[in-house]
């Protein structure tokens, strides 16, 4: 499997997990890394918020140890906040040891939008370079930008701002082909993934449309693209990365994992967020994913739903093995 590098730091290879709200903690980051993530990215997390010392946010950035290395990615719209918030987690929490700034530029949900963050950013260049020049001079680590094809299907302008990103001083650049309009619906526009890559000579990492091991090889083959970035194809998947190592390795694809398979994996899953203090209710939707398609699906999510405890969420997937 072909190995990244991303200004200095060196990946074991080129599947990247997507930052994902909600979904991405310190818990799914374990498990796809033990299933071949070759790079991990937190929740995004508010600069700002960073700043103030909020204790909800540096619970964001916890990570295991041998989970490296990995990125945490930023958001904001204020250049000089990025930086503090940079800085700060340095002077302040050294606890939180991290190996690449990501700064999220694609964000589509409206309350981030509105404040001129996340995927807005895609409609100011000029800010978006200041953001990534701040965080260039902040910090010692590699900075990487993630953006989407353009604001609007009238503005795509992921080209400019993958120029943007490289002369600012971004080592690599992850680009989902999708606008900003179209949220997560439609098809992903791989092309532009392809412009982007002919455009600038730092890594680009493709996303959008992974769902298989066959889509993940015919990305890199269409595209040229350095790697690749899964998002919602993981959900409940984690076995996705190896599928794919295994296909590009041997050229075949390996089979998909058995019943007992996920199942045993979802039990280690909530088992880890039951011995944390972390809410036992975040594993209903991690549930969810892994039982999609199994016999009765429709009815452990139901019941999962209702259930308040990790015994109560054991028992309902223990005996879903058919």
């Amino acid at each position: 499997m072909q190995s990244l590098k991303i200004g200095n730091v060196a990946i074991r290879n080129n599947l990247i997990m997507a930052p994902m709200a909600g979904v991405t903690d310190i818990f799914f980051r374990d498990i796809v890394w033990r299933h071949g993530a070759g790079l991990t990215v937190s929740e995004m997390v508010s600069a700002k918020s960073i700043v103030y010392g909020n204790k909800n946010t540096i619970r964001l950035m916890e990570n295991r140890d041998y989970i490296r290395p990995w990125s945490i990615q930023f958001f904001g719209h204020e250049p000089d906040v990025l930086a503090g918030a940079i800085r700060r987690l340095d002077d302040d929490f050294p606890q939180v040891e991290y190996d690449i700034v990501d700064i999220n530029m694609g964000c589509p949900m409206p309350k981030i939008v509105k404040n001129g963050e996340g995927a807005a950013l895609m409609t100011n260049p000029v800010l978006a370079g200041q953001l990534i020049e701040a965080a260039v001079r902040a910090s010692y680590r590699p900075v990487t930008v993630k953006i989407r094809k353009g604001f609007t299907a009238s503005t795509v302008n992921a080209v400019e701002m993958a120029k943007v990103a490289q002369e600012s001083g971004a080592s690599a650049i992850a680009v989902h082909g999708r606008t900003r309009d179209q949220y997560y619906a439609g098809v992903a526009d791989w092309d532009i993934i392809r412009e982007v890559k002919q455009a600038v000579t730092i890594p680009v990492i493709g996303n959008g449309d992974i769902f298989t091991p066959q889509a993940a090889q015919e990305c890199l083959n269409k595209t040229a693209c350095d790697g690749l970035m899964i998002a919602r194809g993981a959900m409940g998947n984690p076995w996705l990365f190896s599928r794919i190592i295994g296909l590009v390795e041997t050229g075949e694809v390996p089979p998909p994992p058995t019943n007992e398979q996920i199942i045993a994996t979802a039990i280690d899953h909530l088992h880890a967020v039951a011995a944390s203090t972390a809410r036992i209710e975040e594993m209903r939707k991690h549930i969810s994913w892994y039982t999609k398609g199994m016999y009765g699906s429709a009815d452990i999510r139901r019941r999962v739903n209702r259930a308040s405890t990790a015994h109560e969420m054991e028992s309902i997937i223990g005996g879903t093995i058919t």
